[in-house]
């Protein structure tokens, strides 16, 4: 039955029918010739863009004349080749999610009137496709095409650089674009997020000519987003349900402090203590001893179907961690590695650690929750959400934060790697303190 899929394309495509424009020409689903010539034809003159761009147009347009694009570029900086393409397509987390997305913004016939679907990794670059042949020739002219990178670096101001840059859904609509090549289409982009860990995944973008674009175009892809994003967490949640049936009869027979977490490090399962709600697993766990903050010494064993049985060794045998190095020189994949006592972990941290982080890297004195929660919102008041989320950092990391005040504990040295340009300092941060770090 078809009749869902065929609703949501008519509501992305603005067609109700015989009076929709997109719907003359077809039969069954299918478009004609005449139609599908027009797709390739130059489009109509669109008006002239605003003296004065939206705030998020605006600052996307001065990113990219601080990364040196030149307006009259006609297509991406860059380009990866087939091989890395299929590569990124077996690692991309976003892949998990292709089916879910075409499913929601593809209709019957698997295509897309007038527009094109695509799905892109962290780094913006095009791992699939969608929509009729003449529609993808046509955006393949401005290097809408698998492989292209549509960061802001590359491409400059467009729905996919645009929605990475910030962290949030974005419209960007003819002239708004950077690059004049691109402004007879409009486009609407979706950040998508791991919601086990926070990690930005890639984008979910619908392009299409200016001429008809809707405008609840951007509403739409961003509910599709949240479709899928619910998906991988109902996933996660039914694997946690198999993990604690493997790890059951596991638990019963061993003693002491011992956990059973998934590859995330989410805890399914505990015997002899009160487990964490997640564990900062190693960025590569292996078999053996190993430091986890928060917990100390362990010792990791792999468990049958995947995820970790954690041996806590008695507390006062782990070394304290010597140093820590913060390292936000991709701004897509800020992470944290701590070396010393007994070996080295690291891990991706989520946009809002990253900026407390950074944070307490600077100012190595510290904070009260009332200065932390002006540096991040602008507001002393925000303090509850400030100490909920050192509070949630204190149980990843242990030791190595202090507080009263907020701070780094003293016997740890910490290396802060910025990027080269302070304009891709935490791109994606609102704080204030980030914002006055980046001018």
């Amino acid at each position: 039955m078809r009749g869902p899929r065929a609703g949501w394309g008519r509501a992305l495509t603005g067609a109700g029918g015989p009076a929709g424009g997109s719907a003359s020409g077809r039969a069954g689903g299918r478009t004609d010739g005449r139609a599908t010539e027009a797709y390739a034809l130059p489009l109509p003159k669109l008006p002239a863009a605003a003296d004065r761009p939206r705030e998020v147009i605006g600052d996307s347009w001065r990113r990219a004349e601080e990364s040196g694009l030149d307006r009259e570029c006609g297509r991406p900086r860059r380009q990866v080749g087939v091989a890395e393409l299929e590569w990124r397509r077996r690692t991309a987390g976003v892949g998990a999610l292709r089916e879910v997305l075409r499913d929601g913004l593809i209709p019957a016939e698997d295509t897309v009137p007038e527009h094109v679907v695509v799905v892109t990794d962290a780094d913006g670059v095009v791992l699939w496709r969608d929509g009729e042949r003449a529609m993808l020739k046509a955006v393949s002219r401005i290097g809408l095409a698998e492989g292209a990178s549509w960061s802001e670096d590359s491409v400059g101001t467009n729905g996919i650089g645009t929605a990475l840059a910030t962290g949030h859904p974005v419209g960007v609509y003819g002239d708004e674009h950077f690059l004049r090549t691109c402004r007879r289409w409009s486009c609407a982009a979706a950040p998508l997020t791991d919601p086990r860990d926070g990690r930005l995944l890639g984008v979910v973008n619908v392009t299409g000519p200016a001429r008809t674009m809707p405008t609840m175009s951007l509403a739409f892809v961003t509910a599709v987003g949240r479709v899928a994003e619910g998906e991988l967490r109902d996933r996660h949640w039914t694997a946690m349900e198999r993990l604690r049936a493997v790890a059951a009869p596991v638990l019963a027979g061993v003693g002491g402090r011992v956990l059973a977490v998934d590859e995330h490090g989410w805890a399914a399962a505990a015997t002899g203590m009160v487990p964490p709600e997640r564990v900062a697993l190693p960025k590569s766990p292996a078999a053996g001893p190993c430091v986890l903050p928060g917990l100390g010494r362990c010792a990791l064993e792999p468990l049958p179907g995947g995820g970790w049985l954690v041996r806590v060794e008695p507390e006062g045998t782990a070394a304290a961690p010597t140093r820590v190095v913060l390292d936000l020189t991709r701004p897509a994949s800020p992470s944290l590695a701590v070396l010393g006592g007994a070996g080295r972990w690291s891990q991706q941290v989520s946009p809002r650690h990253a900026e407390l982080l950074y944070l307490l890297a600077v100012h190595r004195d510290g904070f009260s929750s009332t200065a932390l929660a002006d540096a991040l919102f602008g507001d002393p008041g925000r303090t509850v959400t400030v100490r909920a989320e050192l509070s949630r950092l204190r149980r990843k990391l242990g030791g190595l934060l202090a507080h009263r005040p907020y701070r780094f504990s003293d016997e740890v040295d910490v290396q802060l790697l910025l990027p080269t340009r302070p304009a891709d300092l935490l791109p994606r941060s609102t704080a204030p303190a980030v914002l006055a770090a980046r001018s």
